[in-house]
Parts: C-alpha cells; sequence; structure tokens
C-alpha cells in the first residue's frame, strides 16, 4: 500500500475545475448534525485538504417539508466566514419523484423544465448566500421531459455565471447519451459529472455506465462508498444500531423507504460485508479506509462523496487520501464480488 501526505486533485470532466479526491457530502446536516457539529466536521473535512463539497436543495435527508433546505442554509452560514473561491461548491436541483424520494419542495412541483430550474437556482444561491454555484446537478431524472429544455435551461445558468458546470446524479446509460447527445447536436453546455451509487456492495457502475464515462470524458462522483454505513459492520442483521438512517426505516419508515433500506440491508449485503471486513482486517487496514480507496481508484472517478454524522467518522476516510490499494487486494476484493454478485440486487 501507498499512502502520500497531500490529498490529490482531479479534474471534472472537461471543465477547467479540479477538486479534491474526496468530497465532504452533507446530507446529515440540519437533521443529524446540529448546527456546531456540521461546523466542526466541515473544518475538520478542510483542514485535512478537502475542497470539494457537495449538497442539495431537499437536503437533509430523509427529505421534509419542514427541514428542505435546512443544509444549504448551514452551509452557506459556514461559507461566510471562509474564502468562498477556495472551495468548489455542489449542489442539486431536486428533479420529479423517484420511488422512496418524495422531494418537498417548490409546493410539490419539483421538475427540471425552465421554470422550476430557475427557482431552485435562485433558492440554493440565497440559502448558500453565494452568487454562483461550481458544480449544478439534476438529483433525479426525468426522461419524459425534452432534454433540450433542461440542458437549454442549464446553458442560461452557465451563460449568466450563476452556474460554472453542470452535471446528473442517478442516471442511466441511456439518460446519459441522450443528454450528451443533445448537448453536442444543440450547442448546448455538456454534462461533466454524474453522481451515482457506487461501491463494493454495489458495483453495477461498471456494468455500461463506466465505459460511456470513459469514451466521454465523463468524471463519476459516486456516492454511498460504504454502501449507506453498511461496509462499516455496523448493521449486522438483527441488530441495528440507534440513530442510523437504515435503523429508522427498517423499525419506523414508510413503506418506500423500507424497501430501500432492504436494499442496502440483505442477507447477500450482510455476507459480503463481512467478506470485505475480513479482507480489510487481512490487509491491516480500516474497512472504511478500505472501501474508499477502492473507490477513488477508478480511472473515471474524480472524487468520492463521503457523509458522516460526526468530526471523528472523518479519520479512516482521509486516511484513503491518494492511497493505492495492490494488485493482490484488488484481486481480493474482485473475487468477493464474483462469489456474491450484486449484493444489492
Amino acid at each position: 500500500m501507498r499512502h502520500d501526505k497531500y490529498m490529490q486533485q482531479n479534474r471534472l470532466g472537461n471543465s477547467g475545475i479540479v477538486v479534491s479526491d474526496i468530497c465532504l457530502g452533507t446530507m446529515t446536516f440540519g437533521m443529524q448534525c446540529d448546527k456546531q457539529q456540521s461546523f466542526r466536521i466541515l473544518d475538520k473535512a478542510v483542514d485535512a485538504g478537502i475542497d470539494f463539497l457537495d449538497t442539495a436543495e431537499v437536503y437533509p435527508v430523509p427529505p421534509t417539508s419542514e427541514l428542505a433546505g435546512r443544509t444549504e442554509e448551514l452551509l452557506g452560514e459556514w461559507l461566510k466566514t471562509k474564502s468562498r473561491d477556495s472551495l468548489i461548491i455542489a449542489s442539486k436541483i431536486a428533479g420529479p419523484a423517484h420511488g422512496w424520494f418524495n422531494p418537498p419542495v417548490r409546493g410539490g412541483k419539483a421538475a427540471i423544465d425552465r421554470h422550476q430550474i430557475r427557482l431552485a437556482i435562485e433558492g440554493s444561491l440565497r440559502r448558500m448566500q453565494t452568487d454562483y454555484i461550481d458544480l449544478y446537478q439534476v438529483h433525479w431524472p426525468d426522461h419524459a421531459m425534452r432534454a433540450e429544455d433542461t440542458l437549454g435551461a442549464l446553458d442560461e445558468l452557465v451563460a449568466e455565471g450563476k452556474v460554472r458546470v453542470t452535471g446528473t446524479s442517478n442516471e442511466d446509460a441511456y439518460g446519459l447519451m441522450k443528454s450528451l447527445w443533445t448537448s453536442d447536436r444543440c450547442g448546448l453546455t455538456r454534462y461533466d459529472t454524474i453522481q451515482n451509487n457506487f461501491s463494493l456492495n454495489n458495483r453495477r457502475f461498471e456494468d455500461e455506465l463506466a465505459e460511456v464515462c470513459r469514451r466521454e470524458n465523463i468524471s463519476l462522483l459516486p456516492y454511498s462508498p460504504l454502501a449507506g454505513g453498511v461496509l462499516t459492520g455496523k448493521y449486522n442483521g438483527t441488530q441495528f444500531p440507534k440513530g442510523a438512517r437504515f435503523s429508522s426505516y427498517l423499525q419506523n419508515g414508510e413503506p418506500r423507504q423500507k424497501a430501500m433500506a432492504e436494499r442496502f440491508v440483505n442477507d447477500r449485503s450482510m455476507a459480503a460485508t463481512e467478506k470485505f471486513i475480513a479482507l480489510a482486517e487481512e490487509v491491516g487496514m480500516n474497512i472504511v479506509t478500505m472501501a474508499t480507496a477502492w473507490s477513488k481508484q477508478h480511472d473515471y472517478v474524480a472524487s468520492t462523496i463521503v457523509g458522516v454524522s460526526h468530526e471523528d467518522h472523518l479519520e479512516p476516510i482521509i486516511a484513503a487520501a491518494n492511497m493505492t490499494l495492490d494488485t493482490a487486494t484488488l484481486k481480493k476484493i474482485d473475487q468477493v464480488s464474483q462469489d456474491i454478485p450484486y449484493p444489492m440486487g
């Protein structure tokens, strides 16, 4: 294993923006983390060399009508004490409801047409007390929308300087390629990033989207590299940690939340997690460090998005900065994935 002193910087797609190869996600801010705790996490992350922060208009998660936007507000308060241009801030417009995710924004009229994009960006800029967002992403795609309408509105924001570059999230290969084709055909802003779920327990991105990213120079910003915390071993299938997100979903959540939690926490994911933890112990590494390092080690990944609820949780994550897993360890990881393919379905 090799671990360098300084955090690596990578370019987002074809853009001029470079970011630390670890990104701090903020969806816990305003719910699991109060203002003081959120600020401590932010300060520790930046002190460690993380200059890339990811948020969304509906955060914190799970989204509620009362708290939607609170995370951006907290981030805005914290940003007032920092040098804005030294940080790369990413946010997202909610998009339509998909499955368990029902965004309580703008009177239930979440969409990605020109009108809603304008309302969303102005709200995010106001809450974060900034006049631009470095990376603006479509949180959930809507394939029923004309791609020209969405990309045309985003192109206007780039031209006005309110947004530097654009990206998508939770997208499939068809949607990403359709958007890229539309951008090229119409001369509109082109997505530089895609933010999708990707972890040792969920390697589906490698099936098709990885090839799209390589050929089109799109950067993956993987979220949930610890599989929603499952890879830490805190869920063991019978007892669930108090206050953990999936504990709440499984015990008291709505049907769509419970179904989502069962995708992450199930017999196959527990079995795979057990093997990955054993492998991490074998190579003398914290499982959190190994999982984060593995995520960063893909050629199409620009920055891995991590989320924590306490500043101490950052320690094993930061330990993965610029770490390179050796070939033998990667082969053992692949063997677990072959033995238990697609543990998250």
